[in-house]
C-alpha cells in the first residue's frame, strides 16, 4: 500500500463513528456529597444517632456492678455517650442503694464530672441524678439549668431534659417553693420570646414542653399567677 493510501486509511479510521458504548463511555458515577451535603446529612441523623447510642450503651452497661459503673463515671477517657449512659445506669439501679459516706463520695464523683464535662448529655444525666439523690440540696441550682436545656439545638438533649424534669417534678409531693422556682424560670424564658409567641398558633414540641411545666406550676400555685404572664402566653395555655 502506498504512503498516500495508508495515510488516507488512517484518517478514515479516526473519523469512523464510535460504538454507542464507546461514545457514551462508562455510566457516570452519582455526584458525591459536598461538605454542605455531609453536614446536612449528619444534622438530620444526629437526633436518632444520639438517642440510639445513649440508649444502647445504657442497655449494655445495665448488668455491670456498682463498682464498675462508678469507675466509668470517674474515667476521664470515656466518651460522653458512655459516661452519660453510666450515670443513667447508676441513677436507675443504684442511686437509692447508697447512703451516708458512700452517698457523699458518689456525689463528689458526679459533681467533679459535671464541672469538667462539656457534653449536654452528661450534664443532664448528672443533674437529673443529683436532684433525685438530694432534692433539697440540688433542686434550686439544677432545675433552672434543665429548663434552659429545653431550648437546646439538639432535640435529643431537649427531650432528655424534659423527661428529667418530669421525673423530678411529678413523682414527688408537690411543693409550692419548687413550683415557684419553675414558674419564675419559665416566666423569664417566655417573656424574652413574647414577640415571637405573638404569631404562634400551634405550639411546636419545645413550646409544648414549656407550657406543660408551666401548667404544672400554676396548678400548685393557683390561677392568680396567670396575671404575671404575658398575654401571648396566656392565649396558648
Amino acid at each position: 500500500m502506498s504512503r498516500s493510501l495508508w495515510a488516507t486509511f488512517l484518517i478514515l479510521i479516526t473519523l469512523l463513528p464510535l460504538s454507542q458504548a464507546e461514545e457514551t463511555g462508562p455510566a457516570p458515577e452519582p455526584p458525591q456529597p459536598t461538605v454542605d451535603d455531609n453536614a446536612l446529612m449528619n444534622e438530620n441523623n444526629a437526633i436518632f444517632d444520639d438517642k440510639h447510642l445513649l440508649n444502647g450503651y445504657a442497655q449494655k452497661y445495665g448488668s455491670e456492678p456498682l463498682e464498675i459503673i462508678l469507675e466509668m463515671i470517674k474515667d476521664d477517657t470515656l466518651t460522653s455517650y458512655k459516661t452519660a449512659a453510666a450515670v443513667r445506669v447508676f441513677r436507675e439501679q443504684f442511686s437509692e442503694q447508697v447512703f451516708s459516706k458512700d452517698k457523699i463520695l458518689v456525689e463528689k464523683y458526679l459533681l467533679r464530672r459535671l464541672n469538667i464535662t462539656d457534653s449536654s448529655f452528661v450534664q443532664v444525666e448528672i443533674m437529673h441524678t443529683l436532684c433525685l439523690m438530694d432534692r433539697y440540696r440540688y433542686f434550686n441550682p439544677m432545675v433552672p439549668f434543665l429548663i434552659q436545656k429545653l431550648d437546646h439545638y439538639n432535640t435529643a438533649v431537649d427531650d432528655l431534659a424534659f423527661h428529667a424534669l418530669e421525673d423530678i417534678l411529678y413523682k414527688n409531693t408537690n411543693r409550692a417553693y419548687e413550683a415557684r422556682l419553675v414558674f419564675n424560670t419559665l416566666r423569664k424564658v417566655l417573656f424574652l420570646s413574647r414577640k415571637r409567641l405573638a404569631n404562634v398558633k400551634e405550639p411546636n414540641q419545645k413550646l409544648k414542653q414549656k407550657l406543660d411545666l408551666l401548667r404544672w406550676s400554676i396548678k400548685i400555685l393557683g390561677t392568680e399567677e396567670l396575671k404575671r404572664l404575658p398575654s401571648e402566653v396566656i392565649k396558648l395555655l
